[in-house]
């Protein structure tokens, strides 16, 4: 029984050691073009930036963007995603493949957010703290989705798939 404690106690604190580690080392999102090996990564790391911003459209030069989201095991979750501007606003989008459950089903941090709507953007080099909120007006929504399809020109829903829209506010 020492012996199981022993080897228990050594697993902990390797963990520890590793989070630790991790947490000032960052753990960013694997490159988007390396579609085979994508991976999610844990905290971002970059440049904060806590003013207020009005206009969004400079994140039009941005291919994907990084979201971190919280999970409720204390640990970051952050992934690549995309993005579009619409009326100088942010907008996110999580698309739902058919028969998967509907928000916040699908993806963790579809479900991070619907827990706890904080997030953290990275743009660029530079870290945006806000708040998601889950578009529901048809017309914001379809405005939306038509700015992802005009920055993304092969942006589209796969067949029988629905589509999650968010809008990012520092409200």
């Amino acid at each position: 029984m020492k012996i199981l404690w022993n080897v228990v106690g050594a697993i902990a604190i390797a963990l520890f050691v590793a989070l630790v580690a991790l947490r000032f080392t960052g753990l960013d999102p694997n490159n988007p073009k390396a579609v085979k090996d994508r991976r999610p990564g844990l905290w971002l790391k970059g440049d904060l930036v806590t003013a207020p911003i009005t206009d969004w459209s400079f994140t039009d030069n941005y291919d994907t963007i990084e979201i971190e989201t919280n999970t409720w095991f204390l640990i970051p979750h952050s992934v690549r995603i995309d993005c579009a501007t619409y009326q100088g606003r942010l907008y996110l989008n999580s698309r739902v493949a058919k028969g998967v459950a509907p928000y916040p089903g699908g993806k963790m941090w579809n479900r991070d957010v619907a827990r706890d709507p904080h997030v953290r953007l990275k743009i660029g080099n530079s870290l945006y703290p806000e708040v998601l909120v889950l578009v529901t007006d048809p017309a914001e929504k379809e405005g939306a989705f038509k700015a992802m399809q005009k920055k993304y020109p092969h942006f589209d829903l796969t067949p029988g798939g629905s589509i999650n829209i968010f809008r990012v506010t520092n409200e």
